[in-house]
């Protein structure tokens, strides 16, 4: 238990920031969401494999209490970026970007 004046490691440092939640299926009924609070470090860990099956990808800001589902954004930013590369669209990413855009 934390004590009195101790930050909990789950609440975000600082009023206003802009955070990122993927949701990722884990199985036929299991979901994990996974938050993060850099849109190109989600989007990298998205390319490199770091989620099973993501569904959905949803960003919120704690001061200004708003939430937009950015999953055909970065869909998108997906299917430039393995475009630029030269690269095939990964396998386990065809599903999220094909729902998407």
């Amino acid at each position: 238990m934390l004590g009195a004046g101790v930050p909990s490691p789950v609440v975000p440092y600082g009023a206003d920031q802009t955070l990122f939640v993927v949701i990722d299926r884990l199985g036929k009924a299991n979901e994990i969401r996974i938050e993060r609070s850099d849109l190109e470090a989600t989007i990298g860990e998205l390319v490199g494999g770091c989620f099973n099956d993501p569904i959905k990808v949803i960003s919120f800001n704690t001061l200004e209490h708003w939430t937009k589902d950015i999953s055909k954004d970065v869909a998108g930013e997906i299917r430039a970026r393995c475009d630029i590369d030269g690269v095939r669209l990964p396998d386990y990413l065809s599903d999220f970007v094909q729902s998407h855009t």
